[in-house]
């Protein structure tokens, strides 16, 4: 099983940069270096951001995501070069909207499910496609400076806090 497959061995949309993980402490190293802002921003993927989240959400307890991330995304951006504006960087809704996904996924998956599984099982659900949030949010609503300073509501189709 590879970062391409599921648990039971779907296949996903792959991107040529994202995330190559084997293991459990593979997904620990990407993640770390993501918090410590040397993780190339090339690699900075859909993928990689599902990796961190679930990483985050299952390795540290000590941080309440929907609170922490946007601090953890702003810093890295910064330490990579990447401008937080109304145009660039983070975008509040996009990282609370797959806070929420992600948390859902990874409650639904059996007890024991290692690290890098349960990324894999992210990556291979409909949160780890890039044109998941379009199900839910019009370009214009998402791609908008009021959803990328704050949270909006969906307005295809609602979506439940997880």
């Amino acid at each position: 099983m590879d970062a391409q497959t599921s648990l039971d061995g779907r296949p996903r949309a792959v991107e040529k940069s994202d995330p190559v993980f084997a293991s459990d402490d593979d997904v620990r190293a990407i993640m770390n270096a993501v918090l410590a802002g040397t993780h190339p921003y090339p690699n900075w993927t859909h993928a990689a951001h599902c990796l961190v989240t679930v990483a985050l959400l299952r390795e540290r307890p000590d941080l309440d995501l929907p609170r922490d991330m946007p601090g953890l995304i702003r810093a890295y951006n910064t330490a990579v070069g990447i401008p937080n504006t109304d145009t660039d960087g983070y975008h509040e809704t996009l990282t609370q909207f797959h806070i929420r996904e992600i948390g859902r996924l990874l409650a639904a998956l059996p007890a024991g499910t290692g690290l890098a599984d349960a990324v894999r099982a992210v990556l291979v659900s409909p949160v780890g496609q890039r044109g998941h949030v379009f199900d839910f949010y019009s370009r214009a609503r998402l791609f908008s400076v009021e959803a990328r300073r704050g949270w909006v509501e969906p307005d295809l189709k609602p979506h439940t806090a997880g």
